[in-house]
């Protein structure tokens, strides 16, 4: 990792401020891009909500909520836009999406109701009544990829790109481990039995507001029935005829592939 690429986490400038700032801006939850480019204004507008994210390598980072598009940028689905974002500002657009969608979210207390106020040097809402105080939340997520031999289990849900699959994923229950899990849903979703997990990476995911936490495990018994509702299909696939799979921008799609890579490195 260069230092353009080190991001350091903050809720207020350092000093000095860099004179350009990466900017995500936001219209009724689209990021705005010119040209594929974040906006990146010296001085964001004054009127406009926003949050300071933190430094990516030499430069401020701000997330805002606009009203309008302004002229000469489009607005973007996120999840469109993170495709055509290099990797560290992936990874800042997502984040700023969830900070706004946070503060949108608690601008009253959940408790009694009254508005909330920011806390000053913390990222917090806190009610002024009762003091109940809301910090950014994220959901935890597991996500499988099973293999038997040379080959992966893949399914899809409804609403999938045709022809499109991925591994499968839940969200963890409270009281479960993430291995727990993994069960649990590898059961639930397509009823097999697995073995042998392996933690293979993380990544944060805005949609809505998920952190995925990535396994492999191997087959070890029972045939595939999917959920009724959740799964449209499932199936093994031969890691040399692959149906279309996520791309890179997301864990899965590395996930898929460098597991694949490393079946065939068996032999």
């Amino acid at each position: 990792m260069s230092d353009n690429d080190l991001f350091v986490p903050a809720t207020a400038p350092l000093a000095p401020a860099s004179v350009e700032a990466w900017c995500f801006a936001f219209v009724d939850g689209q990021l705005l891009l010119q040209e594929g480019q974040v906006l990146r204004p010296s001085e964001p507008p004054a009127a406009a909500p926003r949050h300071y994210l933190g430094r990516l390598g030499a430069l401020d980072s701000w997330t805002m909520r606009l009203d309008e598009v302004p002229s000469g940028w489009e607005a973007h689905p996120l999840r469109a836009a993170m495709r055509v974002l290099p990797e560290p500002l992936m990874a800042l657009a997502s984040r700023a999406a969830q900070v706004l969608e946070w503060d949108r979210a608690h601008a009253f207390c959940g408790v009694c109701g009254t508005p909330t106020a920011p806390v000053p040097n913390e990222r917090a809402r806190r009610c002024p009544s009762c003091q109940h105080t809301v910090y950014p939340r994220i959901n935890p997520a597991m996500m499988a990829l099973i293999w038997r031999g040379r080959e992966l289990l893949l399914a899809r849900s409804p609403g999938y790109t045709p022809g499109s699959y991925s591994a499968l994923a839940g969200f963890v229950e409270a009281g479960e481990t993430l291995e727990e899990c993994v069960h649990r849903e590898v059961a639930e979703e397509v009823g097999v039995r697995v073995q042998g997990l392996r933690y293979y990476g993380s990544q944060s995911w805005p949609f809505p507001h998920s952190l995925m936490v990535a396994y492999t495990a191997e087959w070890v018994g029972g045939e595939i029935v999917p959920q009724p509702g959740e799964i449209e299909d499932a199936r093994w696939f031969d890691i040399d005829e692959l149906p279309g799979i996520p791309p890179r921008f997301s864990i899965s799609g590395h996930l898929i592939r460098d597991t694949a890579d490393w079946l065939r490195s068996r032999g």
